[in-house]
């Protein structure tokens, strides 16, 4: 028979009240931050996009495509959005977008229903002297008309821009909320990313993207049915998953995307099969395979 005195006792109680604590912990921790694992697959290389056409030695980033995938935009030399099209299974020589070329313009992207195209510029507002640009770069968008036509860019009103406020990144839902990044939005938080909702006839006030605990996001790519959002915290790029009416935690991607160096403009395929980001010091824009299956609550 064993004999267990009282301090013994007081220590098993201790260390049965500790595990059973830790397994609570360990099971809201889960249900508030699910993991998803293999998001990157297994023996899984990132590889440059269209070497030599788009990728070149210009730091091009920010792709967005077209809903048949065979139209590209895209940040690139001089700092202007072009534009390339896939013929035959081959991307052609870039031109630049009909509605940029002039101004500071960067961060294309294109709504899931490809009926309009948002971006960040640095050109004058209406009613400012049109010589120069303006200090802040703001979202502005273009309405598609057909072929590779687009309208004249129209400005997004408050709450969106603000006047001294700088805005950058936009991505959009099939729903039409709108994601950004905006550095100094926040002053005393700086570097936070935001989403605002349409409302049929203007946004509502953004709110900030709380996805990474006190850690700074930016970069947001939101899916077009709003079950994930892709983003970047420090150097790393993360994926949090919608539920109810929040965000889990964002969960890191595997090792081979973040490793080490600064990632940025993260952007997803139409299939949710392919990552798209660019890394400081590597030209062009890389691409990788991934596995991402949506996980709601």
């Amino acid at each position: 028979m064993l004999f267990v005195n009282d301090q013994s006792k007081k220590n098993i109680y201790c260390l049965i009240i500790f595990c059973c604590a830790t397994f609570v912990a360990y099971c809201q921790n889960t249900q508030s931050a699910p993991l998803q694992a293999n998001i990157i697959p297994a023996n899984a290389k990132t590889a440059i996009f269209a070497p030599g056409v788009i990728s070149t030695t210009n730091d091009e980033f920010a792709p967005s495509f077209t809903p048949d995938g065979n139209t590209v935009y895209f940040s690139g030399v001089s700092s202007a959005i072009y534009f390339s099209k896939r013929l035959n299974g081959k991307w052609g020589e870039p031109k630049v977008a009909p509605f940029s070329g002039h101004w500071e313009d960067m961060d294309p992207f294109i709504s899931p229903d490809g009926k309009r195209l948002f971006f960040s510029s640095r050109r004058p507002l209406d009613g400012a002297p049109q010589g120069k640009p303006q200090k802040n770069a703001h979202i502005w968008y273009v309405d598609h008309l057909s072929g590779d036509n687009w309208s004249v860019p129209h400005h997004l009103e408050a709450p969106v821009n603000l006047e001294g406020i700088d805005n950058y990144a936009p991505s959009v839902s099939s729903l039409g909320t709108l994601c950004f990044f905006s550095p100094h939005r926040d002053i005393n938080n700086k570097g936070k990313s935001y989403y605002t909702k349409w409302q049929g006839n203007h946004y509502n006030e953004p709110t900030v993207l709380s996805l990474n605990g006190p850690n700074g996001v930016r970069d947001p790519f939101i899916s077009a049915d709003e079950h994930y959002l892709i983003f970047v915290s420090g150097t790393d790029i993360y994926i949090s998953y919608h539920k109810a009416n929040d965000w889990s935690a964002g969960q890191k991607l595997g090792r081979v995307v973040n490793n080490g160096k600064t990632n940025y403009s993260p952007y997803l395929s139409a299939d949710s099969k392919t990552l798209y980001y660019s890394v400081d010091n590597t030209k062009g824009i890389l691409m990788i395979p991934v596995n991402i299956n949506p996980i709601t609550h």
